[in-house]
């Protein structure tokens, strides 16, 4: 049981850190109030940009520190797919494949929850 909750550790933090490296810009962009971004799904792009900040910079950041994780994943996990199958619906396997590998991930940590090294698991002890 303890390679479990040091594997959703792992995992929280590794999935969460790299995705946050993709949400910091999109943060800055948002905060310096540049609000042109790709509208994919048609919402507009300030809805979407605002979306990919919440995917990409805060969702990772809860998911990182294990607070309401499988929640937090749910954001992800639905940008990895529009960004495979939408954005990159025409593209070769090469570039639907990394966030297809982020989809999993994220899916992962959905499944296994936050595990013993989590907020979630010492808020639920209190």
């Amino acid at each position: 049981m303890m390679h479990t909750n040091l594997a959703s550790l792992l995992i929280r933090v590794a999935f969460g850190g790299m995705m946050l490296t993709h949400g910091w810009g999109k943060f800055n962009r948002l905060l310096s109030g540049n609000l042109s971004f790709s509208d994919p799904i048609d919402i507009g792009e300030a809805p979407t940009l605002i979306l990919a900040v919440l995917a990409e910079f805060f969702s990772p950041i809860l998911i990182i520190i294990g607070l309401k994780t499988r929640l937090a994943t749910i954001l992800p996990a639905i940008t990895m797919v529009v960004a495979a199958f939408v954005v990159h619906a025409d593209d070769p396997w090469r570039k639907q494949e990394f966030p297809l590998l982020y989809f999993v991930g994220f899916l992962s940590i959905y499944l296994m929850g936050g595990g013993k090294y989590s907020l979630d698991f010492k808020l639920k002890k209190v």
